[in-house]
């Protein structure tokens, strides 16, 4: 039998199922015991977790999750791997496929068919150039879920555990930290993948906090506020704001710099800052103030 976590046996079994790995999918295959050992342990699995998986690769990921959950759907992308994953997962019954494209699936018939009734446990290796996508539909979904493990480029997981007035801060930081908590679990090292990928990766974890890590009025309108404080990064909060895009709808035109000043004051934040020094706290003291 083929050691998945062997890059040389790996590239073997593609090869003799004339598989040639697609850059446009960004295909780097985990091919590491270890960390594969450190992504099943940060899961938090039982025998009664169900997981789904997006991004099966050459199935060594998913043959680890299913030696330790109840059950795993695994999505992949690229249909010409489906002879490959039968065949390396042929003696585990609690493995099925779906051969889609995760981001264009019905997501609610997605997690009924992985999950049922109950919560469970999304783990992905992902290509890169999805990643905020895909942590965006999660986000959306966390009601479906009670743990995500993901495998991401060690940047992004930079951005989404950066502290205000840091240099990765940005919108989406405070975006994740707001809808989960993150947790870094490990750093990766290109030389685990097949073919071995151009950046460093980190192994991150998300815990969905619901509603919120912090308490506001109007959801919408505390995103709205943070990503104009947040497009234009070299201006204060107050111009930033002055000058956020209409689709925003913040009601500040060049006309309402009283207006701005008044809103900022009552919630006690001075406009001379930089939007990214200010925290969840201070965004949502500012949403409420707006509401009220």
């Amino acid at each position: 039998m083929t050691n998945l976590t062997s890059p040389k046996q790996t590239s073997e079994l593609l090869r003799s199922h004339g598989i040639r790995l697609q850059k446009r999918l960004g295909q780097n295959f985990l091919c590491d015991r270890n960390i594969l050992n450190r992504i099943v342990s940060a899961a938090h699995l039982t025998p009664q977790t169900r997981v789904l998986e997006v991004g099966a690769g050459a199935g060594a990921l998913t043959i680890a999750l299913a030696e330790a959950a109840s059950t795993v759907t695994s999505v992949e992308i690229d249909t010409l791997l489906e002879p490959l994953l039968r065949e390396v997962t042929a003696d585990y019954s609690n493995i099925q496929f779906v051969f889609q494209d995760f981001m264009r699936l019905d997501l609610d018939a997605l997690f009924d068919t992985a999950f049922g009734t109950e919560t469970g446990v999304f783990v992905a290796n992902i290509p890169y150039y999805i990643t905020t996508p895909i942590i965006e539909k999660l986000v959306a979904y966390k009601h479906r879920w009670s743990r995500a493990v993901l495998l991401v480029q060690q940047e992004v997981a930079q951005r989404l555990v950066a502290a205000p007035g840091s240099e990765h801060c940005g919108s989406f930081s405070l975006f994740a930290q707001y809808h989960t908590k993150v947790e870094i679990v490990c750093t990766v090292p290109p030389t685990v993948f097949l073919p071995p990928p151009d950046v460093t990766s980190t192994v991150i974890a998300l815990e969905p906090i619901l509603p919120g890590a912090i308490a506001v009025c109007n959801e919408k309108r505390f995103f709205y506020l943070i990503r104009a404080a947040f497009g234009q990064r070299r201006k204060t909060l107050l111009n930033a704001l002055l000058r956020a895009p209409a689709s925003f709808d913040l009601g500040f035109g060049m006309d309402s710099r009283r207006e701005a000043e008044a809103l900022l004051a009552k919630a006690g934040i001075d406009g001379n800052r930089r939007g990214e020094t200010l925290s969840l706290e201070e965004y949502g003291r500012l949403a409420d103030a707006y509401e009220e």
